[in-house]
């Protein structure tokens, strides 16, 4: 990362919430939403990522609302969300809760509607005969014209007014690598006058770290279905984590099991993952980087939620995972070194069992943590062998002790996961 940019402290241990708006309640506003954010509280989220606030394109849209991702304009409130006091609201109630609030923002393309059109035209990519086109596929969508400095100096005063108006606190950026990174460099530049932001950049390149504090692990994401299909191997997957290790200093990884995209374009992670759906989400939690949590994983939520129309998430039963989520966040909060410590991969048999140990270079005896997943639909035996695999370890989700003497022997069960550690937190 660029000298002149420092990732926020308060990031530090922290797991991020994705909120899609529209379809969290029956209402899908920002004032039914509100009521959740004392339960998202209790279960240890301390971070709410808002998919887009800013109202929808009529013209061209899909569906029967549209895609959040198609905006008229970069500083209105979509009115079906509610208006400037109820956002306002949202995020002091957000912060009364010692939650931080980030938005959404997508700098590559408008709808295809949008109120620069008419004063502004050139500041949209247009085809040779002049019409407003984009070069994705996306046919609710035009292009942004990044060549146009004074399209960038009005969009990055649009970033500036949700800051100083509203007091958010990060910006999660779509399809950040089809954007000019200077362009990037230019924004954070500019908002952190007003304060320091969080900076989460959707795409999976290292040198967008010049910028941004993270950005998102797809790559270890579509590795993890090709093991689920018995496409590949534990090894693959290691490789690359591996990959990850070598991102410049300070970059942080986003791992998730689900998100918006995911969700509705490629199934839920149960469709995905099947048994694994939750052994995945441990690994989300305990690897180094940043954990994601999407609405209504907590549920858990086996249904994909439509894109473009309403289709409310039933938030009828109680939360059954709430508890399983809870003892992963707090276990980030406790053990530090989850973020940023050392792993240290131990061998297994078999191609759908992953073992690793995760600590502290510098002081083991800060904490240890041993991790056991198994992938696979079939019972495994899994022997391991380590010199810090000594003294007397706690299962996470049990809280019962076990003395390990450097070897042990565990069997699990299909779609298992074990989390020992020792050590004070």
């Amino acid at each position: 990362m660029d000298a002149s940019f420092k990732t926020v402290e308060w990031i530090k241990g922290k797991t991020i919430y994705e909120v899609n708006i529209r379809q969290y309640t029956k209402e899908g506003t920002f004032k039914a939403f509100e009521n959740h954010i004392p339960r998202l509280k209790e279960m240890g989220v301390e971070v709410l990522w808002l998919m887009p606030v800013t109202p929808i394109s009529e013209i061209g849209h899909k569906g029967s609302l549209g895609s959040y991702y198609a905006c008229s304009s970069y500083t209105k409130l979509n009115p079906a969300f509610g208006n400037e006091q109820d956002f306002m609201s949202l995020i002091k109630v957000a912060h009364k809760y010692e939650m931080k609030v980030m938005i959404d923002w997508v700098a590559n393309h408008s709808g295809r509607q949008h109120e620069w059109m008419e004063q502004h035209p050139h500041w949209f990519s247009r085809d040779e005969a002049g019409h407003f086109t984009e070069r994705n596929g996306w046919e609710d969508v035009v292009d942004l014209n990044f060549d146009h400095q004074e399209m960038r100096a009005a969009l990055i005063g649009a970033m500036q007014y949700w800051v100083r108006t509203f007091n958010i606190d990060g910006f999660r950026c779509d399809m950040a690598h089809l954007v000019p990174l200077d362009f990037w460099f230019a924004a954070r530049t500019a908002c952190e006058t007003i304060k320091p932001l969080f900076w989460l950049a959707e795409c999976d390149e290292p040198s967008y770290h010049a910028v941004f504090d993270a950005s998102y692990a797809w790559s270890w994401m579509h590795e993890t279905v090709k093991l689920a299909n018995q496409q590949i191997g534990i090894n693959e997957i290691y490789n690359v984590l591996h990959q990850y290790e070598q991102y410049p200093k300070g970059a942080h990884k986003l791992f998730f099991t689900s998100n918006h995209d995911e969700n509705t374009w490629n199934g839920t992670e149960y469709e995905k993952y099947g048994i694994a759906a939750k052994v995945w989400a441990v690994f989300t939690f305990l690897w180094k980087g940043i954990p994601l949590i999407y609405s209504g994983q907590e549920l858990p939520n086996h249904k994909r939620l439509a894109f473009f129309d309403k289709d409310e998430i039933d938030w009828t039963a109680a939360p059954q995972l709430a508890a399983f989520y809870k003892t992963l966040i707090h276990l980030r909060k406790q053990y530090p070194f989850l973020e940023t410590g050392n792993s240290f991969n131990l061998p297994t048999q078999g191609d759908q069992v992953m073992a690793f140990l995760r600590y502290d270079q510098q002081q083991i005896e800060n904490g240890l943590l041993l991790v056991v997943l198994n992938f696979s639909a079939q019972i495994q035996k899994v022997k391991l062998e380590h010199e810090h695999l000594v003294g007397n370890f706690t299962n996470i989700f049990s809280g019962l002790s076990f003395p390990f003497n450097k070897e042990l022997s565990i069997e699990l069960l299909p779609g298992d996961y074990f989390v020992y550690v020792k050590g004070k937190g």
